[in-house]
């Protein structure tokens, strides 16, 4: 099989990155998936535990037992009596309900229930049993003051108990209905039952109690009040009946008040007509007068219509018509003249006579009319006056009246009410009844061992998976391909796996791809070699450098391994640059104080004393020498530089092995005079923050980084957890490691046999 084709080279391609779509449409719940599946042993064994200890306190938990008694509360009885006043005006409101139920939880109603029943005697309750606990132990060593000693009554051992009590008490009306559930939980379940049916018992003896002694109270204020009441009756009562004889009123209301209305009526009346009379015989008298002033009386209609007046003037015309006849046939002298002219003056005096009696009679008229009207209002403002005080007088006496009907009103109300409170005492009615007793229980309420047990399982289930999710999302380490290109955004060189135990005893991880050619690592390595001869096809000579972040990522290994895979077909050296901890000449077996890089550069070695061939390979290997004072110094020098061009013309090859990156700056420098760098990185490690900061320092120093490698990879992991690798079994390459003599995932690079057969 051809390194191109290889799973290692199918799955680290040097040049080219994952295409940034791809991940994004990777969805998250896979990589949760991928995540439990990683930590579920962690998660199964957190679960368990914390299940373990519930059932645990759950199996030695006291049993706890609930009784309960069901109330019926009676909103709406009927009363032999109706004594609101009394009673407050009890209705069936959901605001009596409730009050009710407040009743039953009231401080009055458990404190007589705890006397009743003596709890305080019973040694889960009793306040004088000493506490156990902390607060016990603190006072017992002395920590705590000494409190005097307590002078317990039953009143103060019944207080003490009532917080206990009521924690274990729990009082719940049922929803549309009037029933009241009282429940009552202990570890003794007679006692239960005991409590729940004493409270029902002690309310409704309570409230009993409490209405008898409201009846003893109320009848007791009534008779004091009746007492008072009739006092003021009989002495309201007299002073009406004196001031009756006093004023000699008998039945005014009926009599004086009446007869009084009457004559005013009358009056009244009378008085309107006479000054309608009067009106009339003033428009008349105002006529005569003013016809008298203009000597024309008896040409008026109000003297015209008196008959006298008539019949006299028809007789002066009548004379005066005659006279007007003879006068025209006979002198004054003719005695028919003469007796014409009497005749007629006599008429006309008659006229006279008349008119002036008929004027006369209306001056009087007039004149008594108005004596008429003067009259009639002067009597009717006497008999107003009149009317007056006799009002004035009921109005008193009204006073009095009422008064006497108020006293005699409340007098009988009361007496009513003392009378109906007398006999209400002795019917007294329940204000509930039991509807169910409680019955000693016999299965305790709690704990409930099997719910405690399910819920701790799926709360340790839930916890232990938020904890592995959270610890994912805090791991910052490179775990996959993946993290290496879009975390870092440098090419992938290569992956290897993880060494396994046997291959680190051997003591020859520098040797691992000329031991082992078929197994999984060597073809890594090859992998690697390829990239490096891609990267560079024109260059003659290639010289790189192999470094890490930190120390113990696999740095040394690898270099070892690379170049031994270069020296397979190219001339190669293999340069070891970490004069602080060198570790070339340990892995190759080669003699650590050999001469080495420090005495070349020096020049107190020449250059065949310090190259060194790997024994059964093609590699030549160049050790540290002596460790000088300092490194970085002798790294900075111009006859290094001229070291290594020296060297670039002797081999095609060079792989220099420096420090780690952060810890001192030897790579550094060393990276800005070679063609290449390859970064290596540890799996599930190394933090991506701290190789991202290394790359950077790298790419500062303007030094070309050919690609990453990602060191100890777990590929069983890395298959059922990250996804990677994942094709190896579904395109015919699960028996990879077993046909060349290697085992994939198992740790170990190749079988025994195989390596016999290496060697």
């Amino acid at each position: 099989m051809s390194e191109q084709n290889s799973p290692a080279s199918a799955q680290a391609k040097p040049l080219f990155l994952h295409d940034p779509a791809d991940l994004e449409a990777r969805l998250d719940f896979v990589e949760y998936w991928r995540t439990l599946r990683k930590h579920k042993w962690a998660i199964l064994g957190f679960a368990l535990a914390v299940t373990l200890v519930a059932a645990v306190v759950a199996f030695v938990s006291t049993p706890i037992y609930e009784a309960k008694t069901t109330l019926l509360i009676e909103t709406n009885k009927q009363k032999v009596v109706t004594i609101e006043d009394v009673y407050g005006g009890v209705g069936a409101s959901r605001e009596y309900f409730q009050t009710q139920v407040e009743i039953i939880k009231s401080r009055e109603v458990a404190l007589k229930t705890i006397i009743k029943l003596k709890l305080f005697d019973n040694p889960d309750f009793d306040p004088r049993v000493p506490k156990k606990g902390l607060s016990a132990l603190i006072k017992k060593v002395g920590f705590a003051t000494e409190e005097p000693p307590k002078e317990w009554t039953e009143q103060a051992l019944a207080e003490s108990v009532l917080g206990a009590f009521t924690s274990n008490l729990s009082i719940e009306p049922v929803r549309l209905s009037q029933l009241v559930i009282v429940r009552f939980t202990s570890p003794n379940p007679a006692l239960a039952a005991t409590v729940t049916n004493t409270l029902a018992k002690t309310y409704i003896e309570n409230d009993l109690d409490a209405r008898y002694q409201m009846t003893r109270t109320a009848s007791v204020w009534l008779q004091e009040q009746l007492a008072g009441l009739k006092e003021k009756l009989t002495q309201s009562e007299t002073i009406l009946q004196g001031y009756r004889d006093k004023q000699g009123f008998v039945n005014v209301k009926e009599s004086a008040q009446t007869g009084a209305a009457q004559q005013m009526e009358q009056l009244q009346s009378r008085l309107i007509e006479a000054r309608t009379r009067r009106a009339e015989v003033e428009a008349t008298y105002k006529i005569v007068k003013d016809a008298a002033n203009a000597g024309d009386l008896a040409s008026q209609p109000a003297v015209l219509i008196s008959g006298q007046v008539a019949d006299a003037k028809r007789q002066a015309n009548e004379a005066a018509r005659k006279l007007a006849d003879v006068t025209q046939r006979y002198g004054k002298e003719h005695p028919k003249y003469m007796q014409a002219d009497s005749d007629s003056k006599a008429a006309a005096e008659n006229l006279a006579r008349q008119v002036e009696l008929v004027v006369g009679g209306i001056n009087h008229e007039y004149e008594r009319a108005r004596s008429t009207e003067k009259m009639l209002e002067g009597a009717l403002g006497a008999a107003r006056g009149t009317v007056v005080n006799i009002n004035r007088k009921e109005f008193e006496l009204g006073v009095y009246e009422r008064d006497v009907d108020s006293n005699r009103q409340m007098y009988d109300m009361f007496m009513k009410r003392a009378k109906e409170t007398n006999v209400t005492g002795d019917l007294q009615t329940t204000v509930a009844r039991v509807v169910d007793t409680a019955a000693v229980p016999t299965q305790a309420i709690k704990p409930k061992k099997s719910l405690i047990v399910a819920v701790a399982l799926f709360m340790g289930l839930l916890i232990g998976v938020m904890l592995a999710l959270l610890m994912e999302v805090l791991d910052n380490t490179l775990k996959t391909t993946e993290d290496v290109e879009s975390r870092l955004k440098q090419p992938l060189l290569t992956v290897l796996p993880m060494l396994g135990k046997d291959d680190a005893e051997r003591g020859v991880s520098g040797r691992l791809v000329q031991e082992t050619p078929n197994s999984l690592y060597s073809e890594a390595i090859r992998t690697a070699r390829t990239g490096v001869l891609l990267s560079s096809v024109d260059l003659a000579s290639r010289t790189l450098v192999v470094t890490s972040s930190v120390p113990g990522e696999g740095k040394t290994t690898f270099s070892s391994n690379l170049a031994m895979a270069h020296a397979f077909t190219k001339k190669t050296l293999l340069v070891d640059a970490d004069m602080r901890r060198p570790s070339v000449a340990k892995s190759y077996g080669l003699d650590a104080h050999s001469l080495g890089l420090s005495e070349l550069v020096a020049g107190t070695a020449q250059l065949s004393e310090c190259l060194h061939t790997v024994e059964g390979s093609n590699l030549v290997v160049m050790t540290s020498g002596a460790i000088p004072p300092n490194p970085l110094e002798l790294l900075h020098s111009e006859r290094f530089a001229h070291t290594l061009e020296a060297l670039a013309k002797n081999f095609e090859i060079i792989i220099i092995d420096s420090p780690p990156v952060e810890l001192v700056s030897d790579a550094l420098v060393i990276a800005s005079q070679v063609s290449g760098v390859i970064f290596v990185t540890k799996a599930a490690s190394t933090p991506y923050v701290l190789a991202r900061k290394s790359l950077q320092r790298l790419r500062r120093a303007e030094a070309h980084i050919v690609g990453v490698v990602l060191n100890a990879l777990d590929f069983n992991k890395a298959e059922k957890y990250y996804g990677e690798y994942s094709g190896y079994g579904k395109h015919g390459y699960g028996t990879y490691g077993s046909t060349y003599g290697g085992t994939y995932g198992s740790g170990s690079l190749a079988k025994p046999v195989a390596l016999k057969k290496a060697a």
